[in-house]
């Protein structure tokens, strides 16, 4: 083994080792190579072969609490224990061999060395075998003279699968001891026969002989009996299997029944011995037949009178003419049935109680006196056998009650084992099982009865095979019953199980109980799924993965598991979808809401870890995914409701579209028209081949900061959305937009204004068709197009200065615009007054023609808005009663118009813009010390002199005070 002087090593009897149940089995385990203390401690454990990874403990030479709860009573009981042979070996004994005691035994020895070096346990494999020995002899009782001879037949079989060799011998017990057995012949397992120790020259000489006839018939012939062969003879079998260390094991022995022989001598010698039928310990109804059996030579003409005793007390005689006379109440039982005794010969006399009681055990003699002549009243020579024992036991008393579970701690769904082990009944027994939970002391739930003739029923609540299954009760042995409840419900089901045995004799019986604690938990406690994915953003046509990771504190491959894969798209609002579920058979069963999944999607599970595989994505996959698993308990058929289920955690998909390739022509332009249409062009520079193009133009307003307006926005299809300021009939008919070639896009204004100045551009979104429709990849904004109007007049010269002014609610404001040149002779101007607007365009509040009429666009304004015009040139603005609202950018526009000739049109020549005038507007006044300011001194003086003197007062007030306190 490659071991080193001063390495520790453990030794276990080698296996595998073959015992029969019911037998008693050791095992032994040495130590060597350790350090410290002398004497070694020892552990033994087990390895069940429903278990192999789970190590039960049994027994340790140091730690009482060491044996695990299926195993405390047996080890408190002496029915497993430890036999130390010296401090470094032991052996491990196993009084009664059960089946649940067959698997892989591990003996283990505490460390007491200085560090770890060697091995500390060592392994063997137990399995366990069905007693199929059997031994038997019809019972006799015979009287020879000495020098007759005595052959006894004795039947021997067995139907052990394994290889195993038998031994057959013949003993003679002597007395009422068993201990005085002595060998007669043997025939050994290695087929040699050895004769006992007084029987070895008679055997030598050829009178003493066993032979085999047949497959399993053995004979013994004695010649020439002699008074030393009287007695009971009994054939004893033994079955024995050779271990892998070479060394032969009994491991079964059978007795047969007894033949009583009396041995008659040739002179007048009288010798008086008491045999037993059955065994000397008995329980009450017993039977108990007893053998007087004289040694007399010629013992037909001789006359004996034999005298029964229990406790030295005559219970019955008979008389050399065979008169039986009972004492006392033994006539009266006699008269009932109960006893009997009688003389089958001369030598053999037989008493029998047929029902034993408790005032019958103690000790039996029988005492015989020889007379002369039958009628005499004295003796010749008398005798007394030795004493015989009777043990007789109350019923019941001899009943124990042991209740394990080879399942003390179980998950839902699972099964429950227990076994209830009655010794010791002598009469019918009848089970009951109990459940104590723990939830309501006090309360008990029946169940399963097993009837004294093995009718088996149902408690109430397990009759429903739908719920735990249906439970069973069987007989392992004579004295063991195993309860199978196939599948329990939960937490509820935790708590103790009692066996009631109850045992039935003469209209009376004896009840034993006995507990043992199960622990059931819950499937839905453990249960855990997590969602996860290698990538989160996948591109366009590539795949990606998602692994649903189950964890639970049971084994996840047996229970019936169903996975559900769910899928919310990114789109706003969207709900959550069920795309497939798996259910534990196997079935798969898609969603509706989303059938472009199947065909896409691979489902696979290794162990408790569920994935899904989608290929060739499309961006109808983007969204979040989750997985939803439930699972049910096992051994339950139809599965009905799960037992627990649990959601994951929700993971984001991203599918990126392919890269955008468009270029929009970014350069800002100009475009100059006198009058009639105008033409704003954006133009794509680059975009893919198959791609197709939404347009979109705006407007920018004057100033810097406002948002920019929509005019009409030109899909892919080609169809046309205005914005909420280009709507009107009358502008949709003037704005159109057109595609004039494969790259070039143009926004036509028809019957353009002087009011369509300003800059434009357009936004052009790149769209392409994938699989299942329409995707945008991006999009591109051109520069700025100005549009222009060229007037034939020069451009008019005006105030550009730009005014910031405040005006109190309620009050009357003025507007500055100033015109700086003089005009040409016959020219007119016209001036309109504007309100920027943060989103639309500007309004227009007010317009003096060239005519001299006033329009007000907002009827509303009209009575607060009038020009003061205090000279030609000045079309200042005066805004009376000023509002909250009123506050704002404001500006004028001047335009000079000449008429050709008389009744012709007027032209425009030319026109331009004032600055900007930003209007602030205060709230009207509400302090006193506004009014005091704003007000007329005197006035003021008048008003609020009473409050001037209350102040003044408290200030003069305050500032004695602080002189006071300085």
């Amino acid at each position: 083994t490659g071991l080193t002087p001063g390495q520790r090593v453990v030794t276990v009897q080698e296996g595998p080792l073959y015992r029969v149940r019911g037998s008693h089995v050791t095992l032994w385990c040495k130590v060597s190579g350790y350090q410290g203390p002398a004497e070694q401690n020892f552990q033994w454990s087990i390895y069940l072969p429903s278990a192999p990874e789970r190590e039960v403990q049994i027994v340790s030479t140091v730690d009482p609490s060491f044996p695990y709860a299926i195993y405390t009573q047996r080890v408190r009981g002496r029915g497993i224990f430890v036999e130390r042979l010296q401090g470094d070996a032991v052996l491990l004994h196993i009084t009664e061999l059960q089946e649940r005691d067959a698997g892989q035994y591990e003996c283990h020895t505490p460390n007491t060395d200085e560090r770890y070096f060697g091995s500390y346990s060592a392994k063997t494999n137990l399995s366990v075998i069905p007693d199929t020995l059997s031994a038997s002899m019809a019972p006799q009782t015979l009287t020879l003279t000495e020098g007759d001879a005595v052959e006894l037949t004795c039947e021997v079989s067995k139907s052990t699968a394994q290889h195993t060799h038998l031994s057959v011998g013949w003993y003679l017990l002597q007395g009422a001891g068993e201990h005085r057995a002595e060998e007669i012949l043997t025939l050994s397992k290695d087929f040699i026969l050895k004769p006992g120790p007084s029987y070895e020259q008679r055997f030598l000489e050829g009178d003493v002989q066993l032979s085999k006839v047949g497959n399993t018939t053995y004979k013994l012939l004695i010649r020439g009996v002699k008074p030393s062969d009287q007695g009971q003879l009994y054939c004893e079998a033994a079955e024995w299997i050779e271990d892998p260390d070479e060394t032969w094991k009994d491991i079964s022995c059978k007795r047969t029944e007894r033949t009583s022989l009396a041995v008659v001598s040739q002179g007048r010698e009288l010798s008086v011995d008491i045999t037993a039928a059955a065994e000397l310990s008995l329980s009450e109804g017993d039977t108990l037949q007893l053998t007087c059996v004289l040694g007399a030579p010629k013992s037909s003409s001789r006359h004996f009178q034999v005298i029964w005793l229990l406790n030295d007390v005559e219970v019955a005689r008979v008389d050399p003419h065979g008169v039986l006379i009972w004492q006392g109440e033994y006539e009266e039982r006699a008269k009932l049935g109960q006893l009997r005794a009688f003389k089958p010969s001369n030598t053999v006399y037989v008493l029998t109680f047929s029902e034993v009681g408790l005032k019958d055990k103690g000790t039996y003699q029988c005492s015989v006196w020889e007379m002369k002549t039958p009628g005499d009243l004295h003796s010749i020579q008398s005798n007394v056998s030795s004493g015989i024992q009777v043990n007789v036991t109350p019923i019941g008393c001899q009943m124990s009650l042991s209740v394990s579970t080879s399942t003390p701690r179980v998950t839902e769904g699972d099964p429950l084992i227990l076994h209830c082990e009655v010794q010791g009944a002598t009469g019918p027994v009848s089970l009951r099982w109990w459940h104590l939970p723990p939830q309501h002391p006090g309360h008990r739930v029946l169940v399963a009865t097993m009837e004294q003739d093995g009718t088996l029923s149902l408690g109430s609540a397990y009759r429903d095979g739908r719920a735990r299954g249906s439970p069973r009760l069987e007989k392992e042995s004579s004295g063991t019953s195993t309860l199978v409840i196939p599948s329990t419900l939960g937490e509820d089901d935790s708590g103790q199980y009692r066996c009631e045995a109850t045992q039935w004799s003469r209209g009376r019986n004896w009840t034993g109980k006995g507990e043992a604690a199960v622990t059931v938990s819950s499937m839905g406690l453990s249960l855990h799924a997590t969602l996860r994915s290698r990538i989160a953003t996948v591109r366009y046509g590539q795949s990606f993965e998602l692994f649903c990771q189950v964890e639970a504190n049971y084994t996840l491959e047996e229970v019936p598991v169903s996975v559900q894969w769910l899928f919310q798209p990114s789109l706003p609002e969207s709900p959550l979808h069920k795309l497939v579920q798996v259910f534990p058979n196997g079935t798969v069963a898609w969603g509706t809401a989303q059938p472009h999944f199947q065909g896409k999607a691979q489902l696979d599970k290794a162990d408790t870890s569920f994935r899904l595989h989608i290929h060739s994505v499309l961006p109808a996959n983007e969204g979040t995914y989750q997985c939803e698993v439930e699972v049910w308990r096992r051994n339950i058929l139809p599965l009905g409701q799960p037992a627990a289920s649990t959601s994951s955690n929700a993971v984001g998909i991203k599918v990126v579209l392919p890269e955008s390739k468009l270029q929009v022509a970014t350069k800002d332009s100009s475009v100059e028209i006198a009058s009639g249409n105008a033409a704003i062009e954006c133009r794509i520079v680059f975009a893919q081949n198959n791609s197709q193009f939404a347009v979109t133009w705006y407007l920018l307003p004057p100033l810097a900061d406002a948002t920019p307006l929509q005019i009409l926005r030109a899909s892919y299809s080609g169809i046309l959305e205005y914005g909420s300021e280009f709507s009107s009939p009358a502008q949709k008919s003037r704005f159109l937009s057109q595609r004039v070639s494969s790259n070039i896009f143009q926004l036509q204004i028809l019957s353009a204004n002087i009011r369509d100045q300003g800059r434009y551009y357009c936004v052009v979104e790149e769209w392409l068709w994938l699989v299942d429709g329409w995707y945008e990849l991006g999009e591109g904004t051109s520069g700025r197009t100005t549009l222009k109007f060229k007037l034939p007049g020069e451009q008019l010269q005006m105030e550009k200065t730009n005014h910031s002014i405040s005006a109190r609610e309620g009050e009357r404001v003025t507007l500055p615009c100033q015109l700086q040149a003089a005009l040409l002779p016959g020219s007119h101007l016209s001036a309109t007054w504007f309100q920027v607007k943060s989103s639309g365009p500007d309004s227009a509040l007010l317009t003096l023609q060239q005519d001299g009429t006033m329009e007000y666009p907002q009827e509303l304004l009209a009575g607060r808005l009038y020009l003061r015009r205090p000279s030609a040139g000045d079309f200042s603005l005066t805004l009376s009663s000023v509002e909250r609202g009123d506050a704002g950018i404001y500006y004028c526009q001047l335009q000079e118009w000449q008429q050709q000739s008389e009744g012709k049109d007027w032209a425009l020549q030319a026109l331009a813009c004032s600055g900007y005038t930003q209007l602030t507007t205060i709230p009207p006044e509400s302090t006193v010390l506004s009014r005091i300011c704003s007000s007329p001194p005197l006035l003021n003086f008048i008003l609020y002199l009473p409050l001037v003197l209350i102040l003044l007062l408290a200030l003069a007030v305050f500032c004695w005070y602080c002189k006071f306190r300085k």
